[in-house]
């Protein structure tokens, strides 16, 4: 039994997944992340790769105007 709660057949999202997600041209999420800013991100082998619900949580402290949003 896996007790992550996240499914990454749902949740593990690249690059271009965001992109569409967030109406938001592939080179600025490169950009935001060069300058450490915008959704949370990692590395898996040479692929950028993102929760789902990180890329939310960023959208939705950046609608609110939260200075601390990443």
């Amino acid at each position: 039994m896996n007790d992550n709660p996240r499914d990454p057949e749902k949740d593990l999202l690249g690059i271009d997944d965001v992109s569409k997600l967030l109406n938001t041209p592939v080179a600025t999420l490169r950009y935001w992340r060069h300058l450490g800013k915008g959704p949370k991100s990692f590395k898996v082998g040479r692929r950028i790769r993102y929760w789902r619900q990180d890329v939310l949580d960023w959208l939705d402290s950046e609608i609110k105007g939260d200075p601390h949003a990443a």
